[in-house]
């Protein structure tokens, strides 16, 4: 136990590691176990905690440490040449192949690769790689000879693995190659601990750089810094020691003065929203939040409408039932579009400066209310035969001349198609 703890002391100092948080111990002693084997490794763990030092430690501690080491930022290449950068092409493979190129892999032969943010390479690249790390055989871009390599093979990603292999993002047989060792790096909030001592180092770092005194922080200010979150981990730790040390003109600082340079708890970061799973009640999208809502409003609007006339109807006043009869027969008759028609297409109603009495209760009205969805109610046979009878005598008075009926009518030749193939009218034939 002594030598393993000297062992990662030895890394700390080696490597320019700060802390002495258990869970990062734990993250550099597997480093140190599996360096001299040729497993494959996945570096897990937030942005800005210090992932790039294990693949370096792997190799250094490996037999391959004399070799190669290459890190890629898989991220931050083109997916129109990644598979050029890592695995090599022939001259003529594509526009601007002038000349062959060796990819990553045969040059770091024999050593290591760290592959940064793996998370990011596109399906058919990890088909390739995925040979890799089966078989050690790859094939150049343009070319249909088979090479071989011998490298060790160390990746990293911020993203949560299991979401992309989910959403189709990440080849899940890659993912079990890849992850034969998981390290986790703990994020910074989770070495609260090691935060002060970070904060000294790197103050400490910019003194020399910039030549002037070392950034202190009194006790409170210590503690208000351990408070934080830190969403950026070290890298943004970083980032505040460098703008006081260059800012601040005190050297000591108290809580007040570290505040201004802190996030505001109240504003949040856009955060992924992994743990809300969508379910039958959902809405998927805000097409249909909006459907629902106009839904909404056209029931309240049927309800207001059925309650007027309930009122309307229950009074006694025949003054009152004459004075309101265009309103009724409005809501009434608003039916469908074709009704419409033959009611001359009325779509609003007009209300100003009126007032409609109710009982003994007065309803002032200055605003237009314009009914864009119609009350679906039920037809009363009475009306049905009314309408039957209407188109008959029109299609007898012009002679079954459908053109002229549809005039008379007041509605469209189509409507009335319609309506005489509905009511079994076609016996009423053209003369």
């Amino acid at each position: 136990m002594q030598s393993s703890m000297e062992s990662i002391q030895s890394v700390k100092q080696r490597f320019g590691i700060i802390g002495n948080n258990e869970k990062l111990n734990r993250a550099l002693e597997k480093s140190i176990q599996v360096s001299n084997s040729d497993i494959s490794v996945l570096v897990t763990g937030e942005s800005g905690v210090g992932k790039e030092n294990i693949p370096k430690i792997i190799h250094q501690y490996s037999h391959r440490k004399h070799a190669k080491y290459i890190a890629v930022n898989c991220g931050a290449i083109p997916d129109g040449t990644i598979d050029s950068e890592l695995f090599g092409h022939e001259k003529g493979a594509f526009t601007g192949a002038t000349s062959n190129r060796s990819g990553y892999f045969e040059v770091a032969d024999g050593g290591t690769i760290f592959l940064d943010e793996v998370g990011e390479l596109p399906l058919s690249t990890q088909v390739r790689l995925l040979r890799i790390l089966e078989s050690g055989e790859y094939i150049k871009v343009g070319s249909s000879k088979v090479e071989k390599t011998n490298v060790r093979i160390v990746a990293a990603t911020n993203i949560n693995m299991e979401d992309a292999i989910s959403s189709g993002k990440f080849r899940e047989d890659l993912f079990y190659r890849l992850s034969t060792i998981v390290i986790n790096i703990p994020p910074l909030r989770d070495r609260k601990e090691d935060i002060p001592i970070l904060f000294r180092k790197f103050a400490s770092d910019f003194a020399q750089k910039y030549n002037m005194p070392t950034l202190r922080l009194d006790e409170k200010a210590e503690d208000l810094l351990c408070q934080n979150e830190w969403r950026g981990n070290i890298r943004q730790l970083r980032n505040i020691a460098e703008q006081m040390s260059i800012l601040e003109k005190e050297r000591l600082l108290n809580s007040e003065n570290l505040d201004g340079y802190l996030p505001n708890k109240t504003s949040k970061l856009p955060a992924k929203l992994d743990s809300i799973k969508s379910d039958s009640n959902s809405f998927s999208s805000e097409r249909e939040i909006l459907y629902k809502v106009l839904f909404d409003m056209k029931s309240d609007l049927t309800d207001l409408k059925q309650l007027t006339l309930e009122l309307i109807k229950n009074d006694d006043s025949t003054e009152v039932k004459e004075k309101n009869r265009g309103l009724i027969d409005k809501i009434y008759g608003d039916k469908s579009q074709e009704e419409k028609e033959m009611s001359h297409e009325i779509d609003s109603v007009n209300i100003k400066d009126s007032s409609l009495s109710i009982g003994n209760e007065e309803i002032n009205n200055s605003e237009k209310f314009e009914y864009a969805e119609t009350i679906e109610e039920e037809e009363t046979l009475s009306l049905l035969d009314k309408e039957i009878e209407m188109i008959k005598q029109a299609l007898i008075r012009t002679r079954g001349k459908r053109k002229l009926a549809s005039k008379e009518l007041g509605i469209s030749e189509r409507t009335l198609y319609r309506k005489i193939k509905q009511y079994n009218l076609g016996d009423i034939n053209e003369t």
